[in-house]
């Protein structure tokens, strides 16, 4: 299948790379001529700008770091939205319901297709092709592409309502947010009572007590005080307000979801919006005056 492919970060690369293993035929773009050499380096074909994979690539899917970069990069001068060939446009980026929307409508009085698939993982999974990839639009559109979403992943098609996909991502991501800050507050508070963090991480995950965070991101990152899972606590503070805005919109309850919001908030301020988000462990330990690590 021939795919165009837009942004070549932390995620967009390692999906970029699964499709090119996988025998299908990448036309790459980013805004760094170093990501675009490496993918090329792989066996993708570059191109100079989101519009020239539009004119060359049926199917575009872009990976994409924020709501205005998506909707700049799909409707902006120089966009998807003005390539020639292109008929479908795959968002794998976090942009929330509303943005979901707006794209979808604009690239419909062009006649392109807007499917949402944003994914799940962490750049862990995008390596190992083992996201969840959540899915809405025609379904017959996502027929199609089905098994090029299976190389990046597990797709879940969630239904056919523009913007449906990014709730649910937004309700996964939420919960990420959620577990990380709380077993960072936990673990500090037993580091602080003298307990030894590598056997909390072990009893958490032998009980009722083990979540994402404590199987995956504290062996991964922050025992190893490396700080290095690869997604940046401003992307989270991100995913966390549009959550906020879309629950707040629905007229839902949201008093969880506020405080873990100013939380996250705080620890962007403490760490930077640059800092990996298993970070957010750093300003409860000043708190306690201890370091978790092995």
């Amino acid at each position: 299948m021939e795919i165009g492919f837009i942004g070549l970060g932390n995620m967009g690369f390692p999906m970029a790379r699964r499709l090119i293993q996988g025998n299908h035929q990448v036309v790459a773009f980013d805004t760094r001529p170093d990501a675009v050499d490496r993918v090329v380096a792989l066996g993708a074909q570059p191109a100079a700008s989101s519009k020239e994979v539009a004119d060359r690539a049926e199917t575009v899917m872009v990976s994409l770091p924020t709501p205005q970069v998506s909707l700049a990069v799909a409707t902006g001068v120089g966009g998807v939205i003005e390539g020639s060939r292109v008929k479908r446009y795959v968002d794998l980026s976090t942009v929330g319901n509303r943005v979901a929307v707006q794209i979808h409508d604009l690239l419909a009085e062009r006649n392109i297709i807007r499917i949402d698939s944003p994914v799940s993982g962490g750049v862990g999974g995008a390596e190992k092709g083992t996201l969840a990839v959540m899915v809405s639009g025609p379904r017959n559109e996502f027929d199609l592409i089905r098994t090029a979403l299976e190389e990046i992943g597990r797709p879940f098609y969630v239904g056919e309502k523009p913007g449906s996909a990014q709730t649910m991502k937004l309700a996964n991501n939420i919960l990420a947010a959620n577990v990380l800050m709380a077993t960072s507050e936990v673990v500090v508070m037993g580091v602080n009572s003298g307990l030894d963090p590598s056997v909390m991480i072990e009893v958490l995950n032998a009980g009722s007590g083990g979540t994402s965070a404590s199987r995956d991101k504290f062996p991964r990152a922050i025992l190893p005080r490396t700080f290095d899972y690869g997604f940046a606590t401003g992307l989270m503070v991100k995913d966390v307000r549009l959550y906020l805005d879309e629950a707040k919109a629905l007229g839902v309850p949201v008093d969880v979801a506020e405080t873990i919001g100013r939380l996250w908030e705080a620890a962007e301020l403490d760490q930077g919006p640059d800092s990996d988000f298993t970070s957010v462990i750093k300003p409860f330990e000043k708190a306690a005056g201890v370091i978790v690590g092995d």
